[in-house]
């Protein structure tokens, strides 16, 4: 069967303007023009366009799903089982998160008690889908879906202590980082303790510890605008100050 942008568009529940982006882009191209001169697409197109809303709704960039779906070693039967796999994950996060909600209004309502261990375990929830939602692709993409999982299902695992620990840990590693840039050497003993802490806080959400993902990971405090504000907001230059101890902590100093 074959559709016209507009049939396409109410098919797939897109706009038109969508689908014309789309091929001005070359993600989805249509499979033909027809003599009136509008945009035709066959089958492989509705499935492409599929493959390509499945990823949108996983929230990866346009940029990244032409590379994947554009790939020669694309297989797109594989590639529904990962979205499987992903939309499942997602629907468990999705129903813990509905279900706190819904103990949480009987709560307010005097209609039931809810533990401090159900109300830390929708927090703990959430803070991962907002991490997930700004950080998720980028992270991801460095760092692998199995370690990334692993993480979140380390913060899941934590314990109202543990929260409170890594807080604490965290004010140290900003307040010794201040402590280490007025001096202004990343190899001295202020900066390499910051780096060490930082490493600390590091392990209450990694599985496990390498020198060259601890780089890895300073460096993109550096490049990537966000993390960098993060550790700017108080101190201007404070992300590749960080980044300058680690790497000399780690040994991986370029």
């Amino acid at each position: 069967m074959e559709y016209t942008v507009q049939k396409l568009a109410n098919l797939a529940g897109v706009s038109a303007r969508t689908l014309r982006y789309y091929d001005e882009i070359d993600i989805l191209k249509p499979t033909r023009i027809n003599s009136s001169g509008y945009r035709i697409y066959g089958q492989s197109e509705v499935d492409k366009l599929q493959q390509i809303l499945f990823y949108r709704e996983l929230g990866v960039s346009l940029d990244s799903i032409k590379e994947i779906v554009t790939a020669s070693s694309f297989d797109g039967a594989a590639a529904l089982r990962e979205h499987r796999e992903k939309l499942l994950a997602k629907r468990k996060q999705l129903d813990l998160l509905l279900a706190n909600v819904d103990k949480t209004i009987a709560l307010t309502e005097g209609r039931t008690n809810m533990t401090d261990k159900e109300k830390f375990t929708g927090f703990k929830q959430k803070m991962i889908d907002d991490n997930e939602k700004k950080y998720g692709e980028e992270i991801r993409q460095k760092y692998s879906n199995e370690t990334i999982d692993q993480s979140n299902a380390k913060v899941m695992n934590m314990t109202e202590e543990d929260y409170e620990a890594v807080t604490n840990i965290e004010k140290q590693v900003l307040e010794t980082l201040a402590q280490a840039f007025e001096n202004g050497d990343p190899a001295g003993e202020l900066g390499q303790k910051a780096a060490e802490l930082h490493k600390k806080w590091l392990m209450y959400y990694w599985s496990e510890y390498s020198k060259e993902a601890h780089a890895g990971l300073a460096q993109m405090y550096v490049d990537d605008e966000r993390f960098k504000a993060y550790y700017d907001e108080k101190q201007p230059g404070g992300a590749e100050f960080l980044r300058d101890a680690i790497h000399i902590y780690t040994g991986m100093k370029g």
